[in-house]
């Protein structure tokens, strides 16, 4: 196959090389500037075609599904094609969950390489290789390589249906498509807080939603649920949010955030219709948050693994109805809490016997998940996601959204633990 140089003067052309860069960036700089123009169905076989330059074999690009249960392998010339990865117990789950890398070494000799697939914080995917051997060498250039990776995927992810269908492991609602199209990344990581959403049941989802921004030393959030079903709920939360949205934007308060989208439901749908809410500011330089709930159950504080109250707030009327302007109610973090956020759908699903799902198990839930060590936000909130869907019989009949949020502290708070 030839030495590295010898692979980068085959695919660059010899007027290519600059002796003074090193073979990894000629290697990152030819994958990015062959990308840009490419057809997006082309870049998981180039970037296959580019890791057998470096002795890279059996190379897969493997994306999460919609429910987040395993991850699926793109097709494509030059790929290895195999049977979908679950999430739980398989090395590349580990990767994805973790945003570590993985290596497995191999019976026949040879290392197995799993890189998360990062689009700045947010787990694309998983990228694997298998390497005759790893040097350190090779562990950077192919960290920066896989996050090279994550931002093509989600570049090209505009221009195509490729990456969707991939992920799609059963028929989709139209309302689902919708919401699906609305939502920020699923996880968002800076060293003072880290986010994670879920949506449930991922296929036919319909009237909920979430939305968060980080605009300077403000969190803002806000997770939504419209009534109704179907099509009717779907256009309902699109208005939401994108009033929400737009509120935002313009830099105004929490209660004129609650206005704008109370104007917008009721003068598009009329007295009869409504959307609850819940909207908070995180300062995550203090820890201190303000909260409106507007219909919502009250999200949990969970303080060293489980859950020590309800977040309180003055009685708010849902979106739509016209109500006066809330009362913003304050609370105080503490490095390391977090606050759990969920619609309805979670508790309100009936059980064995034909009893709501409840709070109390819910709270439970929460708290048996924190008796083990933490995985991260995103690991653990897609743990409870699905321990709660087999707690209320492996099924979901409602809309069930999930929102979790972890300050981390503020800037004294993160340098104290990096030193």
């Amino acid at each position: 196959m030839g030495s590295r140089e010898e692979v980068a003067r085959r695919v660059m052309g010899e007027e290519s090389v600059d002796p003074s860069e090193g073979f990894g960036e000629r290697l990152l700089g030819l994958l990015l500037d062959r990308a840009r123009l490419m057809p997006p169905q082309l870049i998981a076989p180039l970037i296959a075609e580019e890791l057998e330059g470096i002795g890279g074999r059996d190379v897969s690009i493997l994306l999460q599904d919609y429910a987040q249960e395993v991850l699926v392998p793109l097709a494509g010339s030059k790929l290895h094609v195999g049977q979908p990865e679950p999430m739980a117990d398989s090395p590349a789950g580990r990767a994805f969950l973790s945003a570590d890398v993985v290596e497995v070494p191999q019976a026949r000799g040879g290392v197995r390489m799993y890189l998360p697939l990062l689009d700045g914080s947010d787990q694309v995917g998983v990228m694997a290789l298998t390497l005759d051997a790893v040097g350190d060498d090779d562990r950077r250039l192919l960290r920066r390589l896989a996050g090279l990776v994550a931002d093509m995927v989600v570049t090209k992810n505009a221009y195509t249906d490729l990456f969707f269908l991939a992920r799609r492991r059963e028929p989709m609602s139209v309302s689902a498509e919708i919401q699906w199209s609305l939502l920020p990344p699923l996880t968002m990581t800076v060293p003072q807080v880290a986010v994670a959403g879920m949506l449930e049941p991922a296929y036919r989802v319909a009237g909920d939603s979430f939305d968060y921004a980080l605009n300077g030393n403000i969190l803002h959030m806000a997770v939504i649920d419209a009534m109704g079903h179907g099509l009717d709920a779907a256009a309902m939360a699109t208005i939401a949010i994108g009033a929400y949205r737009h509120a935002r934007r313009v830099f105004v308060s929490l209660a004129e955030k609650y206005a704008f989208m109370d104007d917008a439901i009721s003068r598009q749908f009329g007295p009869d219709h409504f959307v609850t809410a819940q909207l908070m500011h995180i300062n995550i330089a203090t820890g201190e948050l303000e909260l409106v709930n507007a219909g919502h159950p009250a999200p949990l504080l969970i303080r060293e693994g489980r859950v020590e109250r309800q977040l309180e707030s003055a009685t708010t009327l849902p979106v739509g109805f016209g109500g006066e302007e809330p009362r913003i109610r304050e609370h105080l973090l503490q490095p390391g809490d977090r606050v759990l956020c969920y619609t309805d759908g979670i508790i309100e699903e009936h059980v064995t016997g034909g009893e709501p799902f409840g709070e109390e198990r819910l709270i439970h839930c929460v708290n048996r998940l924190g008796e083990e060590p933490s995985q991260g936000v995103r690991a653990d909130l897609r743990q409870l996601s699905h321990t709660l869907k087999r707690e209320r019989g492996g099924h979901t009949s409602d809309d069930a959204t999930l929102f979790m949020i972890e300050w981390h502290g503020g800037a004294a708070d993160r340098l104290a633990v990096l030193d």
